[in-house]
């Protein structure tokens, strides 16, 4: 079979590149190895989807993806965040803005954002070739030829590679294709997990599981000296620790953990300077000092917290809260204010939200994605070397780039 247009991978960037693509009048086929599209679109914002974030802001948007950022001006002046958000609105899908400008459907189903691509490729009579996997890809003269599968061949004058990362394999993103694309003369920069949970040395963390922290302060350290600091919600797990502030930090505690040991301090009170703290527990303490000490700090923590804090701070549980001492307050305020855990490593790839690496975009032609090393291959997604924070920007390079790719037929 011959199409104009042949991409590879059914995710967010290929569903999307195949339908302006095939609107745009093209004859596409889409090729997917799962035997059902948008596998990881389903699991994208627990399952609700974050479709993009509304930063009004071009360049505060762009500023997110780092040193990388400047490369998408050219895709986002095609298909920006609100483009994005009115093309859901124009098909049906009803959006809200939640805090830190993430946007989701009203519904909050993300399989309500998968069926209005399965409704714009039928509208537009996308080939979908599912649960088909590629081979081999044939290049002669720095052109594909063809696409060779289990059980057919595809030719086409152009090919959009969409085949995502490494993170959460078991999606189907497995990073297929980066040993093909050096091969061909391609860079891939280093693939690593991002956007991913921390794992603690110290045992204590598997009391604490479940315990989600709001309005935290959490600093990275290395031999005393801040690295990094972000102030919002974490989340507790069974072996360390998750949530929006970890997960944005990731990047940089995987960097710094390449110098040496890694030192989490986990302000539970940063509103509240640590003189001020420190009276604020000493009225605790007056007001009822016949109170055990184990009974006394209902009101400064969640309650799953209180037995680790008793245990780290050394203070016997038992005690009246008048006769703490003054070094006994100390520590304890330390622990309010100066919770330490060292980190071991990051979480691997089955819990990485998104890739950090892919095809160095010094080869892509940021306006097309059109490679530089091969004539008709193209890209969009995770498959390049663009990482974003949570909230909705990793899905909006989706958009933007296989906006980009399937409309520069």
């Amino acid at each position: 079979m011959k199409y104009d247009v042949a991409i590879i991978g059914g995710g967010p960037a290929g569903m999307m590149a195949a339908g302006i693509a095939a609107s745009q009048g093209s004859s596409v086929v889409l090729i997917e190895k799962n035997r059902r599209l948008g596998a990881k679109l389903l699991i994208t914002g627990k399952g609700r989807c974050n479709i993009t974030n509304v930063e009004d802001n071009q360049k505060e948007f762009i500023k997110k993806f780092g040193k990388n950022g400047p490369f998408l001006f050219s895709s986002f002046n095609q298909f920006s965040n609100q483009d994005a958000v009115d093309f859901f609105e124009s098909k049906g899908v009803e959006t809200k803005v939640e805090r830190g400008g993430r946007v989701f459907p009203v519904s909050d189903k993300a399989a309500d954002v998968l069926n209005v691509f399965k409704n714009y490729l039928k509208e537009n009579k996308v080939r979908i070739k599912a649960g088909v996997g590629v081979k081999e890809i044939k290049v002669k003269n720095n052109s594909i030829e063809k696409i060779v599968m289990w059980g057919g061949e595809v030719e086409a004058e152009k090919y959009v590679l969409c085949t995502g990362g490494k993170s959460y394999p078991e999606t189907g993103s497995t990073g297929d294709f980066y040993a093909w694309l050096k091969k061909v003369g391609h860079t891939v920069v280093e693939p690593s997990p991002v956007l991913v949970p921390v794992l603690i040395k110290e045992k204590i963390v598997t009391e604490l599981q479940g315990l989600s922290l709001k309005n935290v302060e959490i600093s990275v350290f290395q031999n005393n000296k801040k690295k990094d600091s972000r102030f919002g919600e974490a989340v507790f797990t069974h072996e360390g620790l998750s949530g929006p502030v970890i997960l944005n930090m990731s990047k940089n505690i995987g960097e710094v953990l390449k110098e040496g040991e890694v030192e989490l301090r986990i302000d539970f009170k940063p509103a509240l300077e640590f003189s001020v703290l420190d009276e604020r527990l000493q009225k605790d303490f007056s007001e009822n000092t016949k109170k055990m000490f184990k009974n006394s700090l209902d009101k400064l923590l969640p309650q799953k917290a209180i037995p680790v804090f008793i245990k780290l701070s050394g203070i016997n549980p038992d005690k009246k809260v008048c006769e703490i001492t003054k070094e006994e307050r100390n520590n304890l305020l330390h622990l309010f204010k100066e919770f330490k855990l060292n980190v071991k490593e990051l979480s691997g790839f089955e819990k990485a939200i998104v890739t950090l690496g892919g095809v160095s975009l010094k080869e892509v032609d940021p306006k097309t994605m059109n490679s530089k090393i091969i004539d008709n291959l193209y890209f969009a997604g995770e498959i390049l070397d663009l990482d974003g924070p949570t909230g909705g920007y990793n899905l909006q390079v989706c958009w933007s780039t296989g906006y980009a790719a399937g409309g520069s037929y």
